[in-house]
């Protein structure tokens, strides 16, 4: 049976541009695999803002990630990419962050080279370390993974600061040093979302946050481009939150909410989602 870690790889290197949503906890993740979704993004802004109800500056450790992923590793059978920030400290940390993310069922880290407290890609007031830092932990990311198959992504997000070209050049030491993917985030025009396929030759991967810094392009444009993944990061988040808000505007004004699939999922549909025939199942098994 082919794990997951080589059908991620696999995916990456098709270079089709796979989408990948982001989950922010078990039950987002079972909807992204239920849609047929090939992979899924643990997202640490998602988990810092659905869980902490705080913006992403910084605020998630390596323990809340960790146990993310272990309990999405467990609800689901895809993929997981996961966002390890920065690694939480320096090329120590990061060894020991692969370790810990690796074990609790990640099969791809996602490390950038922010300052830390990071923050969210596409806020102002970012700063980056220096190049030699960041390659240094993407080498001790490279060494520290027990399993070969066990994919490292390294961000750079050099563009807001330094400007594409040394973001380019920061992507291609990453590489150098082992990166298994590429994320230049926050790229502002198109010409620049086309060139960076031309210009380094490992997998790469493009963010689409919705209503952030990046133009939003299709899919399948990127797929043309060469692109290896496109993530939506938070489009689960964002849609999950207009559905709360919808949904309770009207129980405030109305007293009220009937089983209006336009406004909530189905009682039954909610129980599917979490497997509660299954485990109907199992108790008659077990009694």
């Amino acid at each position: 049976m082919t794990s997951t870690r080589k059908t991620l790889r696999k995916l990456v290197n098709e270079r089709r541009g796979v989408l990948v949503p982001g989950a922010f906890n078990a039950l987002s993740a079972k909807v992204i695999e239920d849609l047929g979704f090939e992979a899924l993004y643990v997202t640490g802004a998602g988990v810092t803002n659905m869980w902490f109800g705080l913006p992403d500056q910084g605020f998630m450790g390596l323990a809340e990630i960790a146990d993310h992923t272990a309990r999405i590793r467990d609800a689901v059978e895809l993929p997981l990419i996961v966002d390890a920030d920065t690694g939480f400290g320096n090329a120590l940390n990061v060894r020991h962050t692969v370790r810990v993310l690796e074990r609790a069922g990640a099969d791809c880290i996602q490390l950038e080279d922010q300052v830390a407290p990071k923050r969210c890609g596409h806020f102002n007031g970012k700063e980056v370390i220096s190049t030699e830092e960041a390659v240094s932990k993407i080498k001790a990311a490279v060494d520290a993974r027990r399993d070969p198959d066990f994919l490292i992504m390294a961000r750079t997000d050099a563009c807001a600061t330094l400007g594409f070209e040394a973001a380019i050049e920061r992507a291609q030491l990453f590489a150098e040093a082992g990166a298994d993917i590429l994320f230049v985030e926050a790229v502002t025009k198109p010409d620049e979302i086309r060139a960076l396929p031309q210009r380094l030759s490992t997998p790469q991967l493009m963010n689409m946050v919705i209503g952030g810094k990046t133009p939003i392009t299709d899919a399948s444009e990127l797929q043309q481009m060469g692109y290896g993944v496109v993530l939506y990061a938070n489009a689960a988040l964002q849609g999950a939150v207009a559905g709360m808000q919808k949904a309770l505007g009207v129980l405030k004004a109305n007293k009220r909410i009937d089983e209006d699939p336009a406004l909530v999922v189905p009682f039954a549909e909610r129980q599917r989602l979490v497997g509660k025939p299954e485990w109907d199942a199992l108790e008659k098994k077990y009694t």
